[in-house]
């Protein structure tokens, strides 16, 4: 039930904003509360979001990640079953295990050409996912990342991606097609294969 964090101005190690808890100097997202409901962008101060920072918060239907952040860590998302939309801006260059498993209304992402990493079950669970756009820059999608994503059905690496694990897309049950980068260095395909 927990809707909101209202931190004393006199605190010396945390701040809020819009009800969100943050280091002093709102350069960390500490912790969302998680009966907050609504869309919700993440100022441009932040460069770092804490591991479970919003894990659980089934009201959450959107979420914008601005470019000064570098990583998406573990359990971050895990869990908001209400998010259908996600922007990751440039400048995120990893995403770590298990950052958005369970997001179940998570219908589309884009991986942005800033991302070298995609950590094992980044996307674990995604069952309402049917787009993932694998931008160029892109190297390594590690195992289970996309782990049970039952509705994706087709996925193209571009030249950059010179690691899929193996079970990246282990229970994909509707993936019939595979498309590859003519320029990809590793990989190849044929006929979606």
């Amino acid at each position: 039930g927990l809707a909101s964090f209202d931190a004393d101005p006199n605190n010396r190690k945390y701040s809020s904003q819009d009800g969100v808890l943050f280091n002093k100097g709102k350069t960390t997202l500490v912790l969302y509360p998680a009966a907050k409901t609504g869309a919700y962008s993440i100022p441009d101060t932040v460069i770092s979001i804490d591991d479970y920072a919003f894990q659980g918060c089934t009201g959450l239907t959107s979420v914008t990640i601005p470019s000064g952040v570098v990583s998406i860590g573990y359990y971050v998302f895990d869990g908001c079953t209400g998010l259908t939309s996600v922007t990751i801006s440039e400048g995120v260059t990893y995403i770590d295990s298990h950052s958005f498993n369970g997001c179940t209304g998570l219908t589309s992402v884009t991986i942005p050409s800033s991302v070298v990493y995609v950590s094992y079950h980044a996307f674990q669970g995604c069952t309402g996912l049917t787009s993932v756009t694998i931008s160029e820059g892109v190297v390594h999608i590690n195992n289970y990342a996309f782990q049970g994503c039952t509705g994706l059905t087709s996925v193209t690496l571009p030249a950059s991606t010179i690691s899929v694990y193996y079970n990246s897309f282990y229970g994909c049950t509707g993936l019939t097609f595979f498309d590859v980068s003519p320029d990809n260095a590793k990989y190849s395909s044929q006929d979606g294969v």
